[in-house]
């Protein structure tokens, strides 16, 4: 197994130095100023008036991802660290930590005519709260100083269907989509970069709580016109066994289910549905409950006063959707699981039935 191991670590670093010696090393050096790049102040007319954002336009430039935690925006092979991205620990960290100043760009990198905006963020793209909430805004930020027209490619991770639809309904063909998973290195004439709509530094769980209420209201006054009615429940039990993570899964869910079935509750797989679908459910709810978890995400299309009730691993930092739920006046309730359930193979949550009636007040 030792010798595997090696085997693998020396071809991985043959690599590396082969695709240096075609592409070069790439430096950083803070604070240094490039002629190629074009900084845009952006207007800030219904945007957050306390933050600042900008769009980078770089000439020529080039972007390399591990598709996992690194973004690269690299122009004369100098990494620029304000269009950037690195994680580490789950957290954001310097610049000078880039994958690529240690392991250069070790993918071919593909040439492309006209303009990219890039919208990659390592593996956090993939998922939907990210989708809703950091990607779709920045490409609201780009529309409310340009046209989307001017896009040639729309640099952006795996996409599932909903995310495609919601693209669509912004005028945004699949055409018109690059795959970073596919093409993790290219090189355009021009790539536009814009800042993160909140989230800059720390853990993102401390950040949650600032979800910019711009983000809420755009995305719900943009696409709730969009929803699709079909026959759905208004009592929903969001089952996250769907999630290819062990994490915020429920120990007792057989438990859990039985009783709230019998109380007029419908069980429902969010990711299955098309994104109209998830709009249409979520808008006619009463009452939600569910795992802490992506599909949440969708509060932002419920009415006011739609009951709320999460279920949370202990100490659980996230506060995103009761963010949410504040912004659209939701009645948000929560229950944390008694203490840590680190090695059950069937999750991470145990919810005390007592505690769940007297949060519905079926006593």
């Amino acid at each position: 197994m030792k010798y595997k191991i090696n085997i693998t670590y020396l071809y991985k670093k043959i690599i590396q130095v082969i695709f240096k010696i075609f592409y070069g090393k790439i430096f950083y050096i803070p604070n240094k100023k490039f002629k190629n790049i074009l900084i845009k102040n952006v207007k800030n007319n219904f945007f957050n008036p306390y933050k600042k954002y900008y769009i980078y336009t770089i000439k020529d430039g080039s972007i390399y991802t591990d598709s996992v935690q690194h973004v690269a925006a690299i122009t004369d092979n100098f990494l620029f660290s304000k269009s950037s991205f690195q994680h580490a620990n789950n957290r954001i960290v310097s610049a000078k930590n880039n994958v690529v100043l240690k392991k250069g760009t070790p993918n071919i990198r593909r040439k492309l005519s006209g303009t990219v905006l890039s919208l990659v963020q390592g593996a956090s793209g993939e998922n939907y709260f990210h989708w809703l909430l950091d990607i779709l805004p920045k490409i609201r930020i780009y529309q409310n100083n340009f046209s989307l027209k001017n896009i040639n490619y729309f640099y952006l991770p795996p996409l599932k269907s909903s995310q495609i639809e919601s693209l669509k309904l912004l005028g945004i063909a699949k055409e018109r989509i690059l795959n970073s998973k596919i093409y993790k290195h290219i090189k355009a004439d021009k790539i536009i970069f814009i800042t993160h709509p909140w989230y800059d530094k720390g853990k993102f769980h401390d950040q949650s709580w600032n979800l910019p209420i711009w983000i809420i209201k755009w995305i719900r006054k943009n696409f709730l016109k969009y929803k699709k009615k079909f026959f759905c429940s208004n009592r929903i039990l969001i089952d996250r066994s769907e999630s290819n993570f062990k994490h915020c899964q429920i120990i007792n869910k057989d438990e859990i289910e039985t009783f709230l079935i019998k109380k007029g509750f419908r069980i429902y797989k969010i990711g299955k549905y098309s994104f109209a679908k998830q709009i249409f459910m979520f808008w006619n709810a009463k009452c939600i409950i569910g795992a802490h978890g992506a599909a949440f995400t969708n509060l932002i299309f419920c009415k006011p006063n739609t009951k709320i009730i999460e279920f949370m691993p202990f100490n659980h930092p996230g506060k995103n959707y009761e963010r949410i739920s504040k912004i659209n006046k939701l009645n948000y309730l929560n229950i944390f699981s008694k203490r840590k359930y680190l090695k059950n193979k069937d999750g991470d949550i145990y919810i005390d039935l007592n505690i769940l009636k007297k949060k519905l007040n079926y006593n």
